[in-house]
């Protein structure tokens, strides 16, 4: 079972996760790179202006595995990058599991995807501007629950330990990316997790990638936020088990 954090974050969001599989299954954890414990001089500006960039990593680390296909578990922008390379590679996956994916961002006739094109543009210029300061104000938001600012602090400390040029380019990279059309090339078995309020990935985002994936199944967890690894960790673990064992 291989874990993939979202943006700003690093493996240690798995925390809470992770360590309910590792009786059934090998654990993996790693850090994209320009996150966490990831070696800077590996990133590259152009390999990493697309999302398939990350994909061919993690296609790179399973190959490395040299094991049986895997739960590829991704959260957030991680389940786009899980879904392109199970589209490119299908045998190496088993099942997926996306947490709060978002095939795209920016509202588009006919589709709800949280954002107008204006509000991301406005998003962008802030971080370009002041990074830190906007990392400060956006990561409570994006972890949507107020009543625990623990939480909201431990996301403005991960997102403030990130190199500010590589979280711009990553920002860019998520933000203005259009997977939509990938949807329909994924045969691997997923589930799709969203939270019953998420301002990132809002519910219809989850119904939409539900109904172009097929074979899927979608649950809803009673959480708010985007970031139920952290949040709502035990409501995760039990629909991921519910999941696997029912495979």
């Amino acid at each position: 079972m291989v874990f993939a954090h979202g943006f700003g974050c690093d493996q240690g969001m798995w925390r809470h996760v992770a360590p309910a599989f590792e009786d059934t299954h090998r654990v993996v954890l790693f850090d994209h790179v320009g996150a966490g414990g990831s070696d800077l001089s590996a990133w590259d500006p152009v390999r990493y202006s697309r999302l398939d960039g990350y994909a061919e990593d993690v296609l790179e680390i399973l190959e490395a595995l040299d094991g049986p296909p895997v739960v590829f578990v991704g959260h957030s922008v991680s389940a786009m990058i899980g879904l392109l390379a199970a589209a490119g590679r299908p045998e190496l996956f088993d099942r997926l599991v996306l947490v709060g994916p978002s095939p795209r961002y920016i509202d588009d006739e006919g589709y709800r995807g949280g954002f107008s094109a204006a509000e991301i543009e406005e998003l962008l210029e802030t971080m370009d501007g002041n990074y830190l300061g906007w990392s400060q104000y956006i990561a409570p938001v994006i972890m949507g629950v107020p009543q625990r600012p623990e939480l909201g602090q431990e996301l403005t400390n991960s997102f403030c330990r990130a190199d500010p040029a590589i979280a711009r380019h990553f920002a860019r990279t998520t933000f203005l990316s259009d997977n939509r059309a990938d949807l329909e090339r994924v045969t691997t078995p997923a589930l799709v997790v969203q939270c019953r309020d998420d301002v990132i990935a809002p519910q219809e985002v989850g119904e939409y990638v539900h109904a172009h994936l097929k074979g899927s199944d979608l649950v809803l967890l009673d959480a708010t936020g985007h970031c139920p690894n952290l949040s709502a960790p035990g409501l995760l673990v039990d629909a991921m088990k519910s999941y696997v064992r029912a495979a």
